[in-house]
């Protein structure tokens, strides 16, 4: 069973990711495709509905940042357009889609940003929220949250 701390600490990391100028690029389905990842690996990404999906995840996520007092000040200055977007293409990495994030690095991202550890928890919180909203199995966020967890230490308190 994966703890919450870890959840929280995951769902922070995807958030506070996105809220940067990221760029993902996308498969070109043409003659010179070369997919970044093995499209074999992508059942996670099918599994939470491909592009349409993360889009909808994304949407309630940041309803859900947008009515939290506590999260939603580090995003005062964000763009909520932009926001979505890095988030959607970040995202779609995280869970084996057909996309690379080229972006910036996460300690680049986020050093000086001073995020504590309780509130990268409430983000995670609030993806798990969000997971739970659109439907998405409690297997597949486990498997969702595993994926981000590795990037906790280069997010908080740096």
């Amino acid at each position: 069973m994966f703890h919450h701390s870890h959840i929280l600490c995951l769902l922070l990391t995807v958030l506070l990711f996105a809220c940067t100028n990221n760029t993902v690029e996308k498969n070109v389905a043409d003659e010179t495709h070369i997919p970044y990842q093995s499209e074999k690996n992508n059942s996670l990404y099918k599994a939470i509905g491909g592009q349409q999906g993360i889009e909808k995840l994304v949407n309630v996520f940041v309803k859900n940042i947008a009515n939290d007092p506590d999260i939603l000040p580090y995003f005062e200055k964000s763009s909520v357009k932009h926001f979505k977007q890095g988030f959607v293409e970040h995202f779609c990495g995280i869970v084996d889609g057909p996309c690379k994030y080229t972006g910036d690095s996460m300690v680049d991202i986020h050093t000086g940003m001073h995020i504590t550890e309780k509130d990268f928890n409430r983000v995670v919180e609030l993806l798990v929220q969000s997971m739970e909203e659109v439907n998405i199995s409690y297997r597949n966020q486990n498997k969702i949250l595993n994926k981000l967890a590795s990037l906790r230490g280069q997010i908080i308190k740096i």
